[in-house]
């Protein structure tokens, strides 16, 4: 279960550490194997590669004929990098994903359970301020009569 919002800083070459709890974690459950791609809010997803390829294969279920569904999977799918942790517990963001996601000296980290969403600094900055702005915090449906 991965949770928890960590603020990282890319090298040069555009590594980031992954900080040692979730190191542990993903070395024990795949092995340093993971699945590096695009989300639509410019952010990018780091699955272990075990998680991610039933998500892949209901993608790839999708009709490459519908408009939306081949836009996902090209996003998704099309994106996706296989990448492994170093012996350093480092991960490389390919210059297209960094692009992508606008990702430059200072990345957040964030824990989504079963995987991360990793952004830039600014964008997690314009995300939070979204939530945090909205009149109507109002929750989906499925989570009716919910309470903390």
């Amino acid at each position: 279960m991965f949770r928890g919002a960590t603020s990282l800083n890319l090298d040069a070459k555009g590594r980031l550490a992954i900080p040692s709890r979730h190191r542990d974690a993903l070395l024990s459950e795949c092995a340093g194997r993971l699945v590096l791609t695009a989300h639509p809010h410019r952010c990018l997803l780091l699955y272990p590669q075990p998680a991610w390829e039933p998500i892949q294969a209901k993608i790839m279920a999708l009709s490459s004929f519908d408009r939306q569904s081949s836009a996902m999977q090209r996003l998704l799918v099309g994106h996706a990098e296989d990448i492994d942790l170093d012996s350093a517990g480092r991960l490389l963001v390919s210059p297209v994903l960094r692009e992508f996601a606008g990702l430059e000296k200072q990345a957040m980290l964030v824990g989504q359970g079963s995987h991360f969403e990793l952004w830039s600094m600014e964008g997690w900055r314009q995300q939070l301020e979204r939530v945090m702005a909205a009149d109507d915090m109002s929750l989906p449906t499925e989570l009716d009569g919910f309470s903390l």
